[in-house]
């Protein structure tokens, strides 16, 4: 019984710990925190992003994204825009880790 209320409150302590890179992709635009277009050349984003597989690989605002399965889990709301002046950010979806980052340092607090 104390293990399980041991464990339940550690779980509640590391779930409240919610980077700004879990993301929650809205349906409409008027739901989103941030407007984002996804460009089609890396020199041309704000933002490289590197989408992760496990919730706990979430980046702290450093371009690892993970996309949650419910908007309530997300730190941010995002809406993907159909055209670039529409967007907030631009992003380019890179395809290791290590090349996620800001390009564009004067975006970064859309995103805390």
């Amino acid at each position: 019984m104390k293990n399980q209320i041991l464990s339940s409150i550690l779980f509640l302590c590391f779930a409240s710990f919610s980077y700004a890179q879990k993301v929650f992709s809205v349906d409409y635009e008027n739901q989103a925190d941030v407007k984002v277009f996804v460009v089609k050349y890396e020199n041309q984003a704000d933002l490289k992003v590197f989408k992760v597989k496990y919730n706990n690989q979430a980046g702290q605002n450093d371009g690892k994204w993970f996309f949650t399965e419910y908007a309530n889990q997300a730190k941010k709301k995002i809406f993907f825009v159909k055209y670039e002046n529409q967007a907030d950010l631009k992003i380019y979806f890179v395809k290791y880790e290590n090349q996620a980052g800001w390009r564009n340092r004067s975006k970064q607090q859309l995103m805390y």
